[in-house]
């Protein structure tokens, strides 16, 4: 316990919904002493709660060592947020303790601390203040942020002009450079460029590796959890499903979330998936020209996608298509040819013949490259599908492998026994 930084005991948080009506007196007092100690005693049950009341968190324990990387994957409305404004300190639990050594910093929306009709350059201050940073320390490492940030020429600009993007590169810029023992970073990082993103990863990673600080993660990007984090915790409902390695807890959320997902269809870029670089139009498998409603090993699988690009004419895109079992395993990667596009739109399409994939269930991402070297978007389990055995050619054993080409095995007779 030396090394604990976050103790989380019996933490739970609830919420009214519509008008605030004052309940009774005692419930009113318990719950002010709770605000302000942080510790209140759970009155009653779910069956007792009224009916505008709603429970974000319940039953939450864990503890978080020094230097660790720990990442909260679940739907939305999960809860994550939630814990992480209790860990923020943004709000307080309505039962349970927590514990905490050391100094935070948050980043949980887009310019959070920011004033918008600031500067960059007073918000960092500002920013930095808020955040716990003495004048002397903002003035030393002011240099560093704004290089960080990279809007330097926007820093006499007032915020309120900035883009979301330009919020969030200033605002990660301050935390990260905080020095903080415990960074905690909401999804504000997906409005972000694919080329910021990487880079914050980047600054997540050296501050757990090199300098043994702890990194609190919420991401609904599964290959962010699985390249940052040590550790994954899955919530659901607002109680705690799996804690563990990142690859096992992924792979029971992604298994027990799982639908059939076979067609995505968005028909204007703004409400697509995606960020500045690539948004995705449409993406779809299906059974190929066989006119099945079903699958089975025997049926050719034809992956479509099309995406809009913003990329424009002066680079080439390789797509890269990858196939996941629900476990974690890649079964295998496709990758298309480098292509140098002068329209927004673009359509693609990869198939992969009968006879090649076992049955079970599997889930296809996308990823975007941009000359060979930058991944401009990732997108994660964009589709899913349950492929069965054929009762023709099923065996009386389950099939092992993860693919099941169809290589001739050659038998022949022979009337001598061949040493």
């Amino acid at each position: 316990m030396a090394d604990c930084v976050v103790q989380i005991e019996n933490v739970a948080k609830r919420y009214r919904l519509g008008v605030m009506n004052s309940g009774s007196l005692k419930q009113d007092l318990n719950e002010s002493w709770g605000r302000i100690t942080g510790s209140v005693k759970q009155q009653g049950d779910e069956q007792t709660i009224s009916a505008n009341h709603i429970w974000a968190l319940r039953d939450i324990n864990f503890n978080i060592n020094r230097g660790d990387s720990l990442g909260f994957i679940g739907k939305n409305g999960a809860g994550k947020s939630t814990l992480l404004k209790i860990l923020s300190r943004v709000t307080l639990p309505t039962t349970g303790r927590i514990r905490g050594v050391g100094r935070v910093a948050s980043l949980l929306e887009v310019g959070t601390g920011f004033h918008p009709e600031l500067t960059g350059r007073e918000n960092v201050f500002l920013n930095g203040h808020i955040l716990g940073m003495k004048k002397r320390e903002i003035i030393r490492k002011f240099d560093e942020i704004v290089d960080f940030s990279g809007v330097e020429q926007f820093l006499d600009t007032p915020v309120k002009r900035y883009s979301s993007g330009m919020y969030v590169r200033l605002s990660f810029a301050v935390a990260a450079h905080l020095d903080p023992d415990i960074l905690i970073v909401d999804e504000a990082l997906a409005v972000g460029d694919a080329q910021f993103q990487a880079k914050c990863l980047g600054k997540m990673k050296d501050v757990t590796a090199k300098n043994g600080k702890t990194v609190i993660f919420v991401s609904h990007n599964m290959q962010a959890v699985r390249n940052l984090c040590q550790r994954a915790i899955y919530l659901e409902h607002g109680r705690i499903v799996d804690d563990g390695i990142p690859e096992k807890v992924i792979a029971n959320y992604l298994f027990k979330e799982k639908v059939q997902f076979l067609y995505q269809s968005y028909p204007h870029p703004e409400e697509a998936p995606g960020n500045n670089y690539i948004r995705i139009k449409e993406a779809a498998v299906n059974a190929g020209a066989t006119g099945k409603e079903d699958f089975d090993t025997t049926t050719p699988l034809s992956i479509n996608f099309s995406f809009w690009q913003f990329v424009g004419a002066d680079a080439d895109i390789i797509v890269g298509v990858h196939v996941f079992d629900f476990s974690g395993i890649c079964l295998f990667d496709l990758q298309s040819t480098q292509y140098r596009f002068d329209e927004n739109t673009v359509n693609g399409k990869c198939i992969i013949p009968a006879n090649f994939i076992s049955p079970g269930s599997y889930y296809i991402s996308f990823d975007f490259i941009k000359n060979k070297s930058e991944r401009l978007y990732s997108f994660e389990a964009c589709l899913s599908i349950d492929i069965k055995e054929n009762e023709v050619n099923s065996r009386f054993e389950k099939w092992t492998g993860l693919v099941k080409p169809s290589f001739p095995v050659v038998l022949e007779q022979s009337s001598e026994l061949k040493n």
